[in-house]
C-alpha cells in the first residue's frame, strides 16, 4: 500500500474550472497545493489515500478557479474615483486628471491608492495585475508586502510629471526599479510609454532596445479614440500602430491597451508582430472611447486579455464585472449572440492575461506545477439559483461580491471574505483623508 504523500493544503470544492483544458468542469473534486504550487486535482475522496494535507479546506457550493488577472490599471488613481465623471477622455485627461496628479500625486498618495486597489482587487478575485503609474517605486513596496503579484510598468513621457522631468529620467529611474525586483518570484518590472502621442520616437526607440536585452514588457496606450489615430495619421502620416511598428516596438513583449480602432493592416500587424491586446471594455464605454472588436481579433490569433482600467474611469476594479461587459461588447460588435461567449470570456480573464505577461507557464490555469494563485467564489446564493453552468454563472450573473478566498503562490490573501495581508478598516481612513484633500480641488 502506498504512503499518501504530506502536502501543505488540499481545498476541496465542489465545482474546479482549471481553465486548460477549456471547457472542463471538475465536479467534488480537491485541489492539492505543496510548496506554493500545484501538485494535482483529484477527486476529493482521494485525499487520504493519496495526500496527507497539513490543512484541508472545504469549499461545499463554492467554485475554484484560476486568480483573474487585471492585466491594465493605475492603481493609485482609486483615489481619484468618481472624482470627474462623465466628461470625454480629452477634457477628462487635460481638464480634471492632469491637473489633479500635478497637485496631489506624491509618494504618499501612490502607496495608500495602490493598497487600496489592491484591497479591492482582491476582494473580487484579482490575484495578479499589471500597473502604469508615477512613483512606481512605491507601487512595487505596496505589491511586495500585500503578497500580490504584478506587473509594474514604470511610466515614459516626453513632459515633466511629479515623478521625473522628461523621458531619459523616466527611463533611468525605470531601469533602476527594473535592476531592484529582477530576480522577485512575484513582482516584474516593464517599460509603460504612455501612449504614441505623449511618447515622441527617441524614447520609444531606447525602450525597445533596452526591452529586448531586458525580455522585459512593453505596455503602452494605442488605438484608444479614433481621435488619436486621425491625429496621428495627419502628423506623421501613418496609424499609430504602424508607427509603432516602423520603430520596432511591436513585438511578443508589447501589450496594446484598449485599440478600439482596428482595420485590417491593424490585425495584420498585430498578428504577425505577436503583439497582445489588453481589452478595456467598462472605461471604453465610460468615456465613449469605442468598441474593441475581440471576437475578430480571436478569429485571427490574436492573444486578448483584460482589464479594469483605472477607478478613476470605470469606476470599480472588479474584473467579473469586466468579464460580462466584455462578453456582451463582444456579441454586439460581431452582431452574433454566440460570439465572446462564457468560456472565452473567462480565459480573457485569467490564461490570456498570463499570456500577455509572459507568465503562462506560471499561472492564469489550474495545471499541475503551476503557481497556486487561485480564486473561490461562493455559488450558493440566491442570485445563482439554478445553477445549469457555473462557467455562464461566473460570467454573466455579478459574482465579484461573492469571493470568499484568494491565494498568491499558495499563500492565502483573503479569508472567508476577510483580508489577511491588508486592513480594511485602515484603507478606509486614508481613503477618506484623501477624499478630503482632493475636496480641495473641486
Amino acid at each position: 500500500m502506498t504512503t499518501p504523500k504530506s502536502v501543505d493544503l488540499a481545498i476541496s470544492a465542489s465545482w474546479i474550472i482549471p481553465v486548460i483544458p477549456r471547457d472542463r468542469v471538475l465536479h467534488d473534486c480537491a485541489l492539492i497545493i505543496d510548496n506554493g504550487k500545484i501538485e494535482a486535482i483529484c477527486p476529493k475522496t482521494d485525499i487520504g489515500n493519496k495526500y496527507l494535507p497539513e490543512q484541508e479546506i472545504h469549499l461545499d457550493g463554492q467554485a475554484l478557479i484560476p486568480g483573474l488577472i487585471n492585466a491594465h490599471g493605475h492603481a493609485a488613481m482609486t483615489l481619484f474615483r468618481g472624482m470627474a465623471d462623465d466628461k470625454p477622455l480629452q477634457e477628462w485627461l487635460e481638464q480634471y486628471i492632469w491637473p489633479a496628479e500635478q497637485r496631489w500625486v506624491s509618494e504618499e498618495f501612490v502607496r495608500d491608492g495602490t493598497e487600496l486597489a489592491m484591497a479591492e482587487m482582491i476582494k473580487s478575485g484579482t490575484t495578479c495585475f499589471a500597473d502604469m503609474y508615477f512613483f512606481p517605486e512605491e507601487s512595487a513596496a505596496a505589491v511586495f508586502e500585500s503578497g500580490m503579484r504584478a506587473q509594474i510598468n514604470f511610466p515614459v513621457l516626453d513632459f515633466p510629471t511629479p515623478w521625473a522631468s522628461n523621458a531619459e529620467e523616466y527611463i533611468h529611474k525605470g531601469l533602476a526599479l527594473h535592476d531592484n525586483y529582477r530576480t522577485h518570484e512575484l513582482i516584474t518590472v516593464g517599460f509603460g510609454p504612455h501612449a504614441p502621442y505623449t511618447v515622441s520616437d527617441e524614447p520609444l526607440k531606447k525602450i525597445v532596445t533596452y526591452a529586448e536585452e531586458l525580455q522585459a514588457p512593453i505596455h503602452i496606450h494605442l488605438h484608444e479614440t479614433a481621435f488619436e489615430v486621425s491625429s496621428s495619421i495627419e502628423q506623421h502620416g501613418v496609424r499609430p500602430i504602424e508607427r509603432l511598428h516602423q520603430l520596432g516596438v511591436l513585438s511578443p513583449l508589447t501589450q496594446c491597451v484598449h485599440m478600439t480602432q482596428i482595420n485590417e493592416d491593424d490585425l495584420t500587424l498585430l498578428k504577425t508582430t505577436g503583439a497582445h491586446i489588453v481589452h478595456c471594455p467598462a472605461s471604453n464605454l465610460k468615456l465613449a472611447s469605442g468598441l474593441c472588436p475581440v471576437e475578430k481579433l480571436v478569429a485571427h490569433d490574436i492573444n486578448v486579455s483584460l482589464g479594469t482600467d483605472g477607478a478613476a474611469s470605470n469606476n470599480d476594479l472588479d474584473m467579473f464585472d469586466e468579464m460580462k461587459n466584455a462578453a456582451l461588447i463582444g456579441k454586439i460588435t460581431a452582431n452574433n449572440a454566440a460570439a465572446v461567449n462564457a468560456m472565452t470570456t473567462l480565459e480573457l480573464a485569467t490564461i490570456n492575461g498570463a499570456k500577455a505577461m509572459g507568465l503562462e507557464h506560471k499561472i492564469g490555469s489550474l495545471e499541475p506545477g503551476k503557481d497556486a494563485d487561485l480564486t473561490a467564489i461562493d455559488l450558493s446564493g440566491l442570485q445563482q439559483q439554478p445553477l445549469f453552468d457555473p462557467i455562464s454563472q461566473l460570467v454573466y450573473t455579478q459574482v465579484g461580491h461573492k469571493v470568499s478566498h484568494a491565494w498568491v503562490k499558495g499563500k492565502c490573501l483573503l479569508e472567508n471574505y476577510k483580508l489577511k495581508t491588508l486592513s480594511e478598516n485602515d484603507l478606509k481612513q486614508k481613503a477618506r483623508k484623501w477624499q478630503t484633500k482632493l475636496a480641495q480641488q473641486t
